[in-house]
């Protein structure tokens, strides 16, 4: 099988600590064109992967004949530059969140539709062993009935990694579109869908900017979510967590309490009713803290999907429910109502 051509728009940190150096290590695949529209950067790039370097991604998708692109630019973009990517005949992976309006998420669902190809946005958390193994204990009933949960995405914020620094996108509204809510918030929401197998049909969101001085987006939020079924609980998502990273989840059932990534040593502790303890040392998440060399499985998935003509498990449709939630919660905190998503669905 020959191997797939691969282009990666955008240069910045999550290209180089992720993307790039994931497809770099899949052997099914050639990174042949990247694109940034800081030309140091992209050269700088291009030559450490010996690829072609563009700052246009019209005159990439023009000139070179790839396969698949990931979309690693800011949130704004994610939507126009996936669907002009889809229109060229490519494969698209979308970093999250996948679009700043449930309408632009439609239009590069129906886009990836009519070209025949796939669409793929980049939710690792439903990667990690932790979280792979809690929906499997759900799924077979250990915990019985789920009541509640509370989960949460924190770190210092993207100052400390993000290619810019201080000045970073991330902290523009007209750029970023939403803040930590974005960046974090929609990762958690993905993965409580993932998790549960069920939908959310309300969302309270509490959205605050009180951490940071001179961004014009959220950097500290706590929203309220009820699934379908009942099952109520909160997310958090802020950059204003010191020293370290807080990247945890925790289940209450009927017959016990799941803890993901809430414990130094053990990835997941499943307490029951019955008094067992059962501590699953299993590899370790994802973190910004250790400079992210570790696989998350997105890129691996992404290239298997298109090799074997496979959907891949985060569609467009799931990028776009994940979407949804954190789009409700913003009207929520802007109207202080709170938001009914199955109106959004119907």
């Amino acid at each position: 099988m020959s191997k797939l051509k691969i282009a990666v728009l955008g240069c910045g940190s999550i290209a180089q600590n992720r993307h790039l150096l994931e497809y770099d290590a899949n052997e099914h695949v050639e990174i042949t064109a990247v694109c940034d529209i800081v030309e140091e950067r992209v050269k700088e790039v291009a030559e450490e992967y010996g690829a072609n370097a563009y700052t246009s991604y019209e005159d990439l998708l023009a000139k070179e004949n790839v396969d698949a692109v990931s979309v690693c630019l800011p949130n704004y973009l994610h939507a126009p530059v996936s669907i002009a990517a889809l229109k060229a005949g490519c494969h698209v992976l979308c970093e999250k969140p996948m679009a700043t309006s449930r309408e632009e998420a439609e239009e590069m669902i129906q886009t990836a539709e009519n070209n025949n190809k796939k669409l793929m946005i980049a939710h690792n958390q439903r990667f990690v062993p932790s979280h792979v193994k809690a929906k499997e204990l759900i799924a077979s009933g250990a915990l019985g009935k789920v009541y509640s949960f509370r989960t949460t995405f924190g770190h210092g914020g993207p100052e400390g990694w993000s290619a810019e620094g201080k000045d970073s996108w991330f902290f523009k509204k007209d750029q970023a579109f939403i803040g930590a809510m974005g960046d974090l918030g929609v990762h958690k929401t993905d993965l409580l869908r993932y998790i549960l197998g069920q939908e959310f049909v309300d969302v309270a969101g509490f959205i605050e900017n009180n951490a940071k001085e001179n961004i014009t987006v959220d950097d500290n939020a706590v929203c309220i979510l009820r699934s379908e079924e009942g099952v109520v609980g909160t997310m958090t998502a802020s950059w204003a967590y010191q020293p370290g990273e807080d990247n945890s989840t925790v289940i209450y059932g009927e017959k016990g309490t799941l803890r993901l990534e809430d414990d130094p040593v053990y990835s997941l502790i499943a307490q029951y009713t019955n008094g067992d303890i059962v501590n699953y040392q299993l590899g370790k998440i994802q973190s910004n803290d250790e400079g992210g060399q570790s696989n998350s499985h997105v890129v691996d998935h992404f290239v298997e999907s298109i090799q074997n003509d496979t959907e891949p498990l985060i569609t467009g449709e799931e990028g776009m429910k994940s979407l949804d939630v954190i789009l409700g919660a913003l009207r929520s905190g802007e109207t202080r109502q709170i938001s009914s998503l199955e109106r959004v669905k119907k």
